[in-house]
């Protein structure tokens, strides 16, 4: 492997996906063409940040929930005004 031409910034969640994937004597760069290489696939971040239909519809339930528990709080407290 050649020395690096260009720095990259990662954050503490990528960079723990990355560590865990590591083999002995694997460098970062190493584990990245590894699993551009893997399946043909070469985007790496597909599926990264991907929640399942039914989470996504619990998460968005539960958001409604809130807002409208919000709503329901501020009109009153404007009445008790």
């Amino acid at each position: 492997m050649s020395t690096a031409d260009e720095q990259i910034r990662v954050s503490d969640r990528v960079k723990r996906h990355l560590d865990r994937r590591r083999r002995e004597g694997e460098s970062c760069n190493d584990v990245l063409e590894r699993l551009f290489e893997k399946d043909g696939e070469h985007d790496l971040l597909a599926g990264f940040g991907r929640w399942s239909d039914d989470h996504a519809d619990r998460v968005r339930e539960a958001r409604k929930k809130e807002k409208e528990k919000s709503k329901a709080r501020n009109r009153r407290l404007s009445e008790e005004r």
